[in-house]
């Protein structure tokens, strides 16, 4: 792992750092790839309940892209789909994660690293955030699949005044078009984020992911009606873990539960 990305695993919540301040944590091509292994890897640790992204720094959560790299990677529509095919990777793998996710956004988050955020979960930013997706400023697009996780999260209108515009939007604006989901005093974002993360990580971290899969379902067939048997029954499954039998258990005894995954 390259000094450009810090991973902090203090179970049960783990924190990626893009740590590149000096460029406003602008994610290189070899980034991408890279941050799409870490995701990968905490996911598949049972103690780690929870996953914070953020950058370092006071400056920015990321610039996005490193137009440094573009003359190498993106100066062609051939070397512009391998370096698209390395991007989408990484924002289907966060997307996917069965881990919940957030991004602690302070300051800059532009471009790539917009996109970055709307990939996860949830969307905790500071009231100095600007964000936005402002592609048209250098004569490119997002891909199907950026687009989609933007729709999805704001809606059309509101995706296309963020492309349109190509302004990098302030808190509130962001807060009312759904693009965060909270606006916290930068003096206190990094304490409710991670009171946020640890209250989700003393959940029961297997309906969680069951809930995130069920969403994902209903986003891909809207109507149910074409939902397979075994995707109807996916939310049944919970009645046969031990997590349930502890969490309805727990709630008789009047205790807080302890939750082991399984």
């Amino acid at each position: 792992m390259s000094d450009w990305i810090l991973v902090d695993n203090d179970p049960p919540v783990a924190t990626v750092i893009i740590n590149r301040p000096e460029t406003r944590n602008a994610i290189s091509y070899s980034m991408w790839g890279e941050l799409s292994n870490i995701f990968i890897e905490l996911d598949r640790d049972i103690n780690c309940r929870a996953i914070i992204v953020t950058g370092a720094g006071s400056e920015a959560f990321s610039a996005g892209a490193d137009i440094s790299d573009f003359q190498q990677y993106r100066s062609n529509s051939n070397l512009g789909r391998e370096y698209n095919d390395s991007v989408n990777n990484l924002l289907r793998t966060v997307s996917n994660l069965e881990t919940p996710t957030i991004s602690m956004i302070r300051g800059f988050a532009a471009g790539g690293g917009c996109e970055l955020a709307v990939a996860t979960d949830l969307r905790i930013a500071s009231d100095d955030v600007r964000i936005g997706i402002p592609v048209a400023k250098l004569g490119i697009t997002i891909g199907h699949l950026e687009m989609q996780g933007l729709i999805n999260l704001v809606g059309k209108s509101n995706a296309l005044y963020i492309l349109y515009s190509g302004r990098l939007v302030d808190g509130l604006e962001a807060l009312s078009m759904g693009l965060v989901n909270r606006v916290v005093g930068s003096d206190i974002l990094e304490n409710e984020t991670y009171k946020l993360a640890r209250d989700i990580a003393d959940l029961a971290p297997l309906s969680h992911a069951i809930n995130k899969r069920t969403l994902n379902q209903v986003l891909a067939k809207p109507d149910l009606t074409t939902l397979s048997e075994a995707e109807a029954d996916l939310p049944l499954l919970q009645f046969d873990t031990c997590d349930y039998l502890e969490g309805y258990t727990a709630f008789l005894e009047k205790r807080r539960p302890e939750f082991i995954g399984e």
